[in-house]
């Protein structure tokens, strides 16, 4: 049997440094935005199909994310007439990952999983957590946003504080040391439950 653990959090929670952990830890992971970053490069299966809905979307062979989210800003129905192409597609990937996964437990890292309903496709669900003070610090020390783009994200996700309350474990990515041994109590946990 194959657990299916999600891993989700809020932009700035450590999300990805957790992944790799699990990685680390011998878990195959499936990364949702790197599954969409496959699906929009030249050759990838969201190509012709975004190409025939907004062509000034593909630049160089590829689908444009900048140009995605400026007819996003401008055309209010246009994210849903993205997602009806990119949702399915995703699905797809995630599925051949399943297929070849190798280990007894995969972790999939979606950052909208409770957002989405993806929440109930899983077995159980960890999610990363910090304060709100250092999650913005470390949010803004990237560089790539600004205040104003950071509340808009964190508008659009659910709170910190009920996605803690949703999932079964709980990581505080406070160091990488204490994230990497709660990642091993969590494995731990539910090879225990696998064996029961």
């Amino acid at each position: 049997m194959t657990f299916r653990l999600g891993l989700t959090g809020s932009i700035g929670m450590g999300k990805s440094t957790t992944a790799k952990l699990f990685s680390e830890a011998g878990c195959d992971v499936w990364d949702a935005d790197a599954a969409v970053h496959r699906i929009y490069t030249e050759g990838g299966a969201a190509v012709e199909p975004m190409r025939a809905l907004f062509p000034v979307a593909i630049i160089d062979g590829a689908v444009s994310r900048d140009v995605l989210k400026q007819i996003i800003a401008e055309q209010p129905d246009a994210l849903k007439q993205i997602e009806q192409i990119v949702h399915p597609l995703v699905a797809v990937d995630r599925a051949e990952f399943v297929a070849a996964a190798k280990s007894d437990i995969i972790v999939f890292d979606i950052p909208l999983l409770f957002e989405t309903g993806g929440n109930e496709r899983m077995d159980a669900v960890a999610v990363v957590s910090i304060d709100a003070e250092e999650q913005r610090r470390r949010v803004l020390a990237r560089g790539t946003m600004s205040e104003a783009q950071f509340e808009a994200i964190l508008a659009k996700q659910v709170p910190d504080a009920e996605k803690r309350q949703k999932a079964d474990y709980v990581i505080v990515t406070d160091t990488v040391e204490h994230a990497r041994q709660q990642v091993q109590d969590i494995l731990k946990d539910i090879r225990e439950k696998m064996d029961a």
